[in-house]
């Protein structure tokens, strides 16, 4: 739940931050379908950009290296 509600939060300030930084009077209908276009791009971006983080960390090499074992 606390997960859920932590995504919800970060949607929710991400939109008030697109909003307060383009002057956005949700008022007007011009307006409302520029919040949806900028949201909807910055939603996607997001997306992309976690997709690409988790491509990055899958392919690092977690395991430490092994030693070589000596003989005798």
């Amino acid at each position: 739940m606390k997960i859920v509600m932590s995504i919800l939060m970060i949607l929710l300030l991400g939109a008030f931050f697109i909003i307060s930084q383009n002057n956005l009077a949700l008022k007007n209908s011009e307006n409302v379908d520029r919040f949806v276009s900028n949201y909807a791009s910055w939603v996607g971006d997001v997306v992309k950009n976690i997709g690409s983080l988790t491509g990055y960390i899958v392919k690092l090499e977690w395991l430490p290296e092994s030693e070589p074992e000596t003989a005798g």
